[in-house]
């Protein structure tokens, strides 16, 4: 069963600043810094383009997890998305959106996933891992507004 959830979030930048945080391998590694996030292969630092993967390393759950991503959308500044090709979930898709405005632009993070462990699965991904990814994706969020540091 498929899990859906978006985020929205109003940020004070340039719709095209804001898709190049969002696609920046080195923010990302920043923000997941409590859950030790690395990218060991593919694009391992710098901005992820269309066609390219990265795999990250990173403990959830006290877990060691790799996960590899493929962009596999890209409409430079309004949207991408990335999808997993190997790691944990059955499926992982996640589309960034960005919509300027004269205030700034608002990002909106479109995710769907499924967990390959039947009816058991099903319980953890609604209970669970629904809620723990959206609060990961806020997090992520508010350090790319600049409200968070790395530390």
């Amino acid at each position: 069963m498929t899990v859906y959830f978006e985020c929205t979030t109003r940020i004070a930048l340039p719709a095209s600043e804001l898709f190049d945080r969002a696609r920046s391998i080195d923010a990302h590694k920043d923000s997941m810094a409590r859950s030790r996030e690395e990218a060991v292969c593919g694009v391992t630092s710098g901005l992820i383009s269309l066609g390219e993967d990265v795999t990250w390393r990173a403990w959830h759950f006290g877990v060691p997890l790799r996960m590899t991503s493929r962009i596999t959308e890209m409409e430079p500044p309004d949207r991408f998305v990335d999808e997993q090709v190997k790691g944990p979930f059955r499926r992982f898709r996640h589309v960034h959106e960005f919509h300027q405005d004269t205030a700034g632009s608002t990002m909106v993070d479109r995710i769907e996933f499924e967990v390959p462990f039947g009816i058991v699965g099903r319980l953890v991904e609604k209970l669970v891992l629904a809620r723990y990814l959206r609060r990961l994706i806020e997090s992520r969020n508010r350090f790319l507004a600049g409200e968070l540091t790395s530390s």
